[in-house]
């Protein structure tokens, strides 16, 4: 189905074919942060150590030696090799750079520090924070489904009060940073795209406690745009803000979209991929029902016999066509990625940002 963009690749500029592979993740960021001027995972150092969320994380340690999300949360801020929690910003600040000024109005590349305006790293921040109090707000536990190993009922209460409040504390930075560009365009596409994350976690939570059971019929169609909803959108609305910001013209910003858009689809897709194509995986690694796989092979082999299979389900994924088609998927919106980039003159950070592609679309 997607075979024939996989073999086409994207014509010119010298980006390779996603056939032909490329650096393994950790590799691609920390190239891609030499690029943008530092590491990312201090770009929401300023707020991170306020008094505010000191006090916060003063409060977090006593969740310690209970199983409250939160914790794992917190750690992973402090370092997540395999999530790259601080991916967007980093993204958002080379597509940035890719960019370059615009032509339509060079009044302003005085504010510029590494070929990036200082609204648009602000931008690349806000997209952490925004992205963060969400990662946070799901920290919330469903107190009725508690066990008794799961830590004190008093205490995952607790935890999920600081859930809450700092999840909010971090939001409540985002927008008042977002006010702080003055531009309403970008705070449109943004406050968009937090709408877009209420609706898609909503649709994820409403089926939460269906995670371990059968899917609903919902095709890939329907699979995508859900995944938009939840994973794509900020990224999506962050890179065409980031070129709103530089007064790039409706196309170059419409690239910007189609680039987040279909990078993190295949960053979504790569991660779904995991338990099925790992050399090490085992038969009790954890996977989603929900996840492209599965889906992809519910529509091969039909409801039905879907059904019949449930409980042998990730062999009979693997020996089906939903893991190949699942990859043919991540590599198409790789490549789409890619033919967005196109457009985008060559540079560092171009090279850097179809790294990033060819990581989140390489497998075993």
């Amino acid at each position: 189905m997607w075979g024939a963009l996989l073999r086409r690749g994207v014509g010119g500029g010298g980006l390779r074919c996603l056939s032909s592979g490329g650096p393994p993740w950790s590799q691609v960021v920390s190239e891609a942060e030499k690029i943008v001027g530092y590491p990312t995972s201090f770009m929401s150092l300023r707020c991170l150590l306020s008094d505010e969320l000191s006090n916060i994380a003063m409060q977090v340690r006593k969740l310690v030696g209970t199983k409250h999300p939160l914790l794992d949360t917190a750690r992973g801020f402090v370092y997540d090799s395999r999530n790259n929690l601080q991916m967007r910003g980093l993204v958002v600040l080379l597509i940035s750079k890719a960019a370059g000024p615009s032509t339509a109005d060079l009044s302003f590349q005085h504010d510029m520090v590494s070929g990036i305006y200082s609204s648009q790293r602000s931008l690349a921040e806000i997209t952490e924070l925004i992205h963060t109090a969400f990662l946070v707000h799901r920290g919330i536990v469903n107190i009725g489904e508690l066990k008794s190993c799961d830590g004190p009922l008093k205490d995952m209460q607790f935890g999920n009060k600081m859930a809450v409040l700092s999840g909010d504390f971090l939001l409540a930075n985002a927008c008042t940073s977002l006010a702080q560009l003055q531009n309403t365009k970008v705070v449109e596409l943004i406050s968009s795209a937090i709408g877009d994350l209420v609706q898609g976690i909503y649709y994820e939570n409403s089926k939460s406690s269906e995670e371990n059971c059968l899917t609903d019929d919902i095709g890939i169609s329907r699979w995508k745009e859900q995944v938009f909803l939840r994973h794509s959108a900020l990224l999506a609305k962050s890179c065409q803000a980031a070129m709103e910001l530089a007064k790039h013209s409706a196309e170059i910003q419409d690239m910007a979209f189609q680039y987040g858009k279909h990078m993190s689809m295949s960053h979504k897709l790569h991660s779904d991929l995991q338990p099925f194509v790992k050399e090490t995986s085992s038969d009790t690694m954890a996977f989603s029902l929900n996840s492209a796989p599965a889906i992809l092979h519910q529509e091969f082999r039909g409801r039905e016999a879907w059904l019949k299979q449930i409980r042998e389900l990730q062999e009979a994924i693997k020996a089906g066509k939903g893991v190949t088609s699942a990859i043919d998927l991540c590599r198409c919106h790789g490549n789409r990625a890619l033919a967005a980039l196109e457009r985008f003159p060559p540079s560092e950070a171009r090279d850097a940002l179809a790294n990033i592609v060819y990581a989140v679309t390489r497998f075993p």
